[in-house]
């Protein structure tokens, strides 16, 4: 077609079909005036129609099932949104009545429960904290063998540099730290040395009697509350342990355990309450 849009079949079909413009209607009659094969692809359109409608007019003309109604459909939709509404709110009340059911048991047994959380709590602390002196008792045991064997280096910084040696320390396990006298217990100091521990850093002092004897005492900065003295046995070593004024102790030696006892009893009275300020 000169001069416009080319003609195409979806035109032929549409001007059967009577959707076309006004002035594409025209310009497909006129193209169709033109061409004859147009024309009768035109007609066998026209003819399929027909038959279309034929075959599909007893269908057209019987009535709208009434579920397809628009009356039937809204009808429908209006009943399922109550019956979700009606779900919403049952489970809402389930919900409310399950919350207030559980307040008031939370109420009338809290007493109990509080108890039991405390008491479970107050475990599980314990274990902890067991946990905790035992690791550092098997520590100290480990560092009480190793350095005791040493005889030019048992120690890192030696008894003529006290001071130093409690600064020193102090500044390490970030906590001030108080050397005991043991000289009332037959020991002297030799001096201490710095040492790597799960939780940080450790302190080790050493001391020996006029024999040669050698004792230790291993202890590391942990807050925590106080604990009584507990005893260690590895071989012919023994020792007692316990946790005061934010430090766990540990004091090793080959010594009968009551005389052991006695010098652990004397570290305690020395140290109790000084690191905290007590």
């Amino acid at each position: 077609m000169k001069g416009g849009v080319p003609i195409g079949d979806d035109d032929l079909h549409g001007y059967v079909d009577k959707r076309l413009t006004p002035e594409r209607m025209a310009a497909v009659e006129a193209y169709i005036a033109a061409h004859p094969e147009a024309a009768s692809r035109v007609l066998h359109y026209e003819e399929q129609r027909r038959a279309l409608r034929s075959a599909l007019q007893a269908k057209h003309d019987e009535p709208i099932p009434v579920r397809l109604r628009v009356a039937t459909i809204q009808a429908e939709r209006r009943r399922r949104w109550r019956q979700t509404l009606g779900r919403i709110a049952a489970a809402g009340l389930w919900l409310l009545i399950g919350a207030a059911g559980g307040w008031f048991a939370s109420e009338e047994l809290s007493p109990w429960q509080s108890a039991q959380k405390m008491a479970a709590q107050k475990t599980t602390a314990q274990k902890t904290t067991a946990s905790e002196e035992e690791d550092l008792a098997q520590a100290a045991l480990v560092a009480h063998r190793i350095f005791v064997a040493e005889v030019r280096h048992p120690v890192e910084v030696d008894a003529s540099q006290e001071k130093h040696l409690i600064e020193w320390l102090s500044k390490r396990l970030a906590h001030p730290l108080h050397v005991p006298n043991l000289s009332a217990q037959g020991y002297r100091l030799m001096g201490g040395r710095l040492l790597p521990a799960s939780t940080g850093p450790a302190a080790q002092l050493m001391y020996d009697d006029e024999t040669g004897r050698r004792l230790t005492v291993y202890l590391t900065a942990e807050e925590g509350g106080e604990t009584s003295f507990r005893y260690v046995q590895d071989g012919d070593l023994g020792g007692f342990y316990w946790r005061d004024a934010g430090f766990c102790y540990a004091v090793l030696a080959q010594a009968e355990r009551q005389g052991l006892l006695a010098t652990a009893e004397a570290i305690y009275r020395q140290t109790a309450g000084r690191e905290s300020g007590r």
